[in-house]
């Protein structure tokens, strides 16, 4: 990252201790306490001032200045401005004791200190827990985990010397620096031998390496790795590895990649969604104020769409938030630069995506003894006479792969001259039905009828959004009875809807216009078109096609004509066409098209998106990953930052998408999924979608990116949502069982 200091707090020139001491005692002095003084005070000071001030404070008064703060300050802006007023090792310190002090442990907490922290600052810290609390940090931490989770502990906790140890030595981590050119490919080689090349894993070889080898010589052994089995580490860990131990593992391989891109993610992950994790906001803002806080601000503004500064401001009140911004020092949305040091990763980011050859896994497997005659019987009994017994459907759909649930259809019909899909439909009700009639269809009939569903939105978000009497059961047309059936699972959506559209009170009857590329086709589930095209391959884009105008007598080509308009209509065509370029990336070509895509950023707009439109939608994802990282060194900039800040609407949506699936499909869909199911109410046509459509396909790891991003595991949170009646019965377990397990 950037060189030189990187803090957003630092000495204050001038600085007079007994002058802060005075001020200080004054503001708290009397009936109440002056706020913005101390808040004011404490964050133009560096810590050792604050130290300097705590002295002078006991040396004029008698009295101890963080004892007199806790009694005049209350809640999070007390534990905030104490935590500024500790050294460095002894904020450490505290934080360790409270994360294993009581009947739980704070796992993440432990993670993310002990995986972040220099050789000197953890011997700081250990030396500062022995004279706070007179006990060992050590042996309190082996007394409070277990297994190898508490051994790679003790392994970052020992005490650090510059020595050259054997390969597989136990010994403390190496200074950051020191790299054994002899010992990298022996070290590549030797943590796939623990994993990836035998069955079962050797965690103790993971242990003495990441938690011994210095951050520069892991770097190298990473990219030897990578290159050795077109596999990143983090792909390995997460295969291999499980649990804390596992969170531990990828929070060491995250901080040798870059410190400041953890803390960004840590901090995300802290505000985002409903309530905010104060205590590790608090933990970070504070410790890396004067370390790194303007790299850890770059990286959060490249990965999320908002600045650290804007998100903080959002999520926070009060005396509290005042400080915090403080501390973060400045507002990036505001700067509207994208800082060259973010490049440095963002290109890194692109190499490693370029390199990694990903092996994509389901959830659900064919069954070994499938007998489609045995299971039609079954599923008619389960639907025959009064009453339907749901788990006898559910066990049978879920556990067969869909090719062995079109031969129970084709069966069905023989043995039975009956047809399968409209007794389930008979049988079923609301979202267990749509889900179980999802899995029955064939993939290009699903997807078909999904793109179908996205574009009929448009009278149902108007029936919503309108709150209209209007009732269709007289009508002659029976769609309306269907769209009747979805209005109630709905309803979750319409809130969000009417903030985008400007309808902000019960009583609003009309959305406000929107203009441009916003305008597209309103109602439309754009969301829901666009990861369809994006993430679908050429075949079965035109499977799906086939199945389309099969179904609904046209083609989807006009149906996207019919419902969209402008660029973002031109980009659905674009995709529908499944004529995506495949195979490797063209080195030559890359060069190309990376310097003509820079080109178009200094074109205008309507030139700018024919250019991305051109590229994105038609060359092959290996070709654009290579592209995206030259992109990055012809402009230090990163595509990502491009397509937010020069477009907007449905437009940048699409080609947001494609970057997200092009660098990584199973995260981009891990992202929908959350976005389905965050906040009140949920969104079941999407959920419903994704679940079905990659249970076969990638839906192993799209949950481990999901706990990666989230710190939660996909199945977690669907049992999570039933508390709040957004998945439940045997809808919900439904869900669980194509989710395939708990991570």
């Amino acid at each position: 990252m950037g060189k030189g200091f990187r803090g957003t707090l630092k000495d204050f020139p001038g600085f007079n201790a007994n002058s802060d001491a005075e001020a200080l005692y004054n503001a708290m002095k009397g009936f109440g306490s002056d706020k913005e003084v101390i808040l004011d005070l404490i964050t133009s000071r560096s810590n050792a001032q604050r130290q300097e001030i705590c002295t002078a404070y006991k040396s004029l008064y008698g009295k101890d200045l963080i004892a007199d703060l806790k009694y005049e300050l209350t809640g999070k802006f007390e534990r905030l401005v104490v935590s500024l007023m500790r050294p460095p090792a002894y904020h450490d310190a505290k934080e360790i004791k409270d994360a294993i002090k009581g009947a739980g442990t704070n796992e993440r907490c432990l993670i993310e200190i002990l995986a972040s922290r220099t050789n000197e600052q953890i011997h700081s810290m250990v030396a500062a827990y022995k004279d706070a609390y007179n006990r060992d940090m050590e042996e309190d931490i082996v007394g409070d985990t277990s297994g190898h989770f508490k051994k790679m502990l003790v392994a970052l906790l020992q005490e650090r010397k510059n020595v050259i140890k054997c390969p597989l030595e136990k010994g403390a981590r190496d200074e950051d620096g020191v790299v054994y050119e002899d010992l990298i490919e022996e070290d590549a080689q030797h943590l796939y031998s623990a994993g990836e090349e035998q069955w079962g894993t050797d965690e103790a070889i993971f242990i003495m390496l990441l938690g011994n080898r210095s951050a520069a010589h892991l770097q190298l052994v990473f990219d030897k790795y990578q290159e050795l089995t077109e596999k990143s580490i983090e792909d390995s860990i997460k295969s291999e590895l499980s649990g804390d131990f596992e969170r531990l593992m990828l929070a060491v391989v995250q901080c040798v990649r870059s410190r400041p891109m953890f803390y960004a993610k840590r901090l995300y992950k802290s505000m985002k969604g409903l309530g905010t994790d104060d205590n590790t906001l608090i933990r970070i803002m504070v410790s890396r104020s004067e370390i790194d806080m303007l790299d850890i601000r770059e990286c959060f503004r490249l990965c999320y769409e908002k600045s650290l500064y804007s998100m903080i401001e959002e999520d926070t009140s009060g005396e509290y938030k005042r400080t915090l911004l403080k501390l973060c020092g400045g507002d990036d949305d505001v700067a509207g630069e994208f800082f060259p040091e973010a490049a440095q990763i963002a290109y890194k980011m692109w190499e490693i995506s370029s390199m990694t050859k990903v092996q994509l896994r389901g959830t659900v497997q064919p069954c070994s003894d499938f007998d489609p005659a045995s299971d039609a019987q079954d599923l008619r009994k389960a639907m025959k006479g009064f009453g339907t017994d749901e788990d006898t459907i559910i066990n049978i759909v879920t556990k067969r792969s869909n090719a062995q649930r079109q031969e129970i259809r084709h069966v069905f019909k023989s043995l039975l001259g009956r047809d399968l899909m409209a007794d389930l439909k008979s049988e079923l009700s609301k979202n267990l039905c749509r889900l179980i009639m999802g899995l029955m269809m064939t993939p290009a009939e699903f997807d078909a009828k999904m793109m179908k569903k996205a574009m009929e939105m448009q009278l149902l978000f108007r029936l919503i959004l309108c709150r209209s009497p209007f009732c269709c059961q007289n009508s002659p047309d029976p769609s309306c009875t269907e769209i009747n059936s979805d209005i109630n699972s709905m309803m979750s959506i319409c809130d969000k809807t009417k903030k985008q559209q400007g309808l902000n009170k019960e009583t609003d009857r009309e959305p406000k216009p929107r203009t441009g590329e916003d305008n597209q086709g309103a109602g439309t589930d754009e969301h829901a078109l666009i990861e369809i095209l994006v993430t679908r391959s050429n075949e079965e884009i035109q499977a799906m096609c086939a199945a389309y105008r099969k179904a609904f007598k046209k083609s989807l080509e006009d149906a996207i004509h019919s419902d969209t308009s402008g660029h973002f209509c031109r980009i659905l065509v674009s995709l529908a066409q499944g004529a995506r370029d495949e195979g490797p990336a063209d080195m030559a070509k890359v060069l190309e098209d990376s310097q003509a895509l820079a080109d178009a950023c200094n074109a205008d707009s309507d030139e700018r998106i024919d250019k991305f439109m051109s590229i994105l939608c038609t060359r092959s994802f290996p070709h654009l990953r290579k592209v995206f990282q030259e992109f990055v060194k012809c402009t230090n900039k990163d595509i990502e930052q491009i397509i937010k800040k020069e477009m907007s609407g449905d437009v940048k949506n699409a080609m947001f998408a494609v970057v997200r699936s092009v660098k990584n499909q199973p995260s981009y869909l891990a992202d929908r999924l959350y976005k389905a199911m965050k906040g009140l109410g949920t969104d079941d046509r999407a959920l419903i979608r994704i679940m079905v459509s990659r249970s076969e396909i990638d839906l192993f790891n799209i949950r481990k990116e999901f706990k990666d991003t989230h710190d939660a595991s996909l199945h977690e949170f669907i049992q999570v949502e039933t508390m709040v009646g957004d998945t439940s019965g045997d809808y919900r377990k439904t869900l669980l069982i194509l989710c395939g397990g708990e991570d």
